[in-house]
């Protein structure tokens, strides 16, 4: 029984670390944050902090997972206009950008194949893809989109643009990510 608890308390803390990791970095920036800092926000040593991951490397992977989580919690992508919500995920990310700088220097880094974070960048466009392939294709069907264009492409178009965008945004604080995806729906589904 007192193994029961002891993962269920590992579990939580597991949790903490992440919740408070997100906020950590949200708020000073990835390369501003260390691991220590993260430790000291929830009174570990960083020892302590990494025994709950492999890596530093699986944590900020870890990290990047929790905010998918967040963001998918707080902008439903399962209602009647996923787009809409989508635009929304956009629109947040101006407002954490150490999160920004996160997913943009890992996403990089992982597309090494040795790198650890490299499957869940993989399964993370896959499933992002076939998102994007469902509304593209609710769309074609409702006569919005060419029915000659290729829902596959465009939906990996979208997700070229909106993390090319992010890249441009961090160089850049006026450029508009979630205008500038949302410009490019109207133009794929011919809505003004």
């Amino acid at each position: 029984m007192a193994r029961r608890g002891s993962y269920a308390k590992g579990v939580a803390k597991r949790e903490e670390i992440l919740t408070t990791a997100l906020d950590v970095i949200a708020r000073n920036g990835y390369r501003r944050t260390s691991v220590r800092e993260l430790a000291d926000a929830v009174g570990l040593s960083q020892a302590g902090l990494l025994h709950y991951f492999s890596s530093k490397e699986e944590l900020f992977q870890e990290i990047l997972r929790k905010r998918d989580e967040v963001d998918s919690a707080a902008f439903d992508l399962d209602v009647d206009q996923p787009i809409e919500a989508f635009f929304g995920v956009i629109r947040h990310n101006s407002e954490v950008p150490g999160l920004v700088q996160l997913y943009a220097q890992l996403s990089t880094e992982a597309g090494d194949p040795e790198h650890p974070a490299h499957e869940f960048f993989v399964e993370r466009y896959v499933q992002f893809r076939a998102l994007f392939g469902g509304m593209l294709r609710d769309e074609q069907a409702a006569g919005n989109i060419d029915p000659d264009l290729d829902i596959e492409r465009i939906g990996n178009l979208f997700l070229a643009a909106a993390d090319g965008l992010q890249t441009q945004w961090m160089l850049d604080r006026s450029i508009d990510m979630a205008d500038h995806v949302a410009y490019l729906w109207q133009l794929v589904t011919r809505k003004a």
